[in-house]
């Protein structure tokens, strides 16, 4: 993983700052670097997960932090949850593997910074975590969700963020196909993780058409297991589809992969898909369809919040989760209206859920 070279320089990173809070520590157990960005509190305490990724330089894990947890206000906002948008991220050099030790000590670390916030921000699994991981960080800090679901907790949310990232697909296709259903549709997938993977099934029992990569070789096996054709990761975007699908981690969308794409719409769950803002009018220009991936992706925080609620029932949450193609067909149905993009029609509706919000209605997770 590399930074792009329009990502902010560490110079821009302080010029441009609005976040509320970041801190910035070297984990006094695990000798790691481990940023937590606390963007927005407007709506309530900062909710969104930890990331433990290997990285080139610090720079680089200290920039994702702080468009991650921008990214997170966004989500959380647009998808009407009390809550303010945060992130955590570990850094793992790039040329270290972490044994089982070291990883619990970077986790106790990482707990120890979260509580020294004081409620601002409350943690849960990402790339890179697991709600095991969340169990070790807990040790340290009430401010976590997502904890496994055998010590109490409500698990990882990789299957309700699947349940709405098909949501999500469902109302992309009907707006550009006036169609129910994925039957016949072409799809490419690059990422097969715990989300990527849950799609690619789902998108298979439903009829579906299949192309997959991922940076993991063995990941094909899934593939076989699903019919689904393989094809090598930095080519995935060159294959002609109707539904490009990224599921790894973000900056996919370079000008490059943009202007290479063959396909009708992109709809994913990877945070932070374009390399950069401008990417969304290039893909109108195209004629591409982008879903917002802080709209489409939310489904893991809408399960996070409101499974942590008391009397919660896992039959309403999903019915707020299986929302998202609502909530998309409004971003659409206003990017039309207003002869604008997507992107700024979700930001915009974010904006007016974070201008009506106030923090003192809410109650942290």
């Amino acid at each position: 993983m590399t930074l792009q070279n329009n990502a902010p320089t560490p110079t821009r990173l302080i010029d441009e700052f609005e976040h509320e809070r970041v801190l910035l520590v070297r984990g006094p157990r695990s000798g790691l670097q481990i940023t937590v960005a606390v963007h927005s509190t407007r709506l309530g305490p900062a909710l969104g997960g930890c990331r433990m990724w290997h990285y080139d330089s610090g720079e680089e894990a200290f920039a994702d932090a702080l468009r991650l947890s921008e990214a997170m206000t966004l989500k959380n906002a647009a998808a009407g949850l009390p809550a303010g948008g945060g992130k955590a991220v570990i850094r793992v050099p790039a040329d270290r593997v972490l044994d089982a030790a070291q990883r619990r000590d970077a986790l106790l670390d990482l707990g120890d910074a979260i509580e020294s916030l004081g409620g601002a921000y409350n943690t849960a699994e990402d790339v890179g975590t697991t709600s095991d991981d969340m169990a070790v960080v807990h040790e340290r800090t009430e401010h976590v969700v997502g904890l496994p679901s055998a010590t109490g907790g409500v698990g990882e949310p990789s299957e309700p963020t699947a349940v709405g990232v098909y949501s999500a697909i469902e109302a992309t296709v009907r707006r550009l196909m006036g169609t129910h259903g994925v039957r016949g549709l072409r799809f490419t997938i690059v990422g097969l993780g715990q989300v990527g993977s849950r799609l690619a099934e789902r998108l298979t029992e439903e009829g579906a058409l299949l192309t997959v990569t991922d940076v993991y070789p063995a990941k094909r096996a899934l593939a076989d297991r699903l019919g689904a054709e393989w094809v090598e990761p930095q080519n995935a975007h060159l294959v002609e589809t109707d539904v490009f699908v990224p599921a790894g981690v973000g900056g996919i969308l370079t000008d490059e992969v943009i202007d290479s794409l063959r396909c009708r719409a992109v709809v994913g769950p990877a945070n932070n898909q374009l390399a950069s803002p401008e990417g969304a009018e290039r893909l109108a220009r195209r004629g591409i369809l982008w879903a917002p991936d802080f709209v489409v992706n939310a489904g893991g925080v809408i399960y996070l919040f409101h499974m942590n609620e008391p009397d919660a029932s896992r039959d309403e949450v999903f019915a707020r989760i299986e929302g998202i193609g609502e909530t998309l067909d409004a971003v659409f149905d206003a990017a039309e209206a207003r002869g604008t993009t997507p992107a700024e029609a979700a930001k915009l509706l974010a904006a007016e859920k974070l201008a009506a919000g106030t923090r003192e209605t809410i109650t942290a997770v």
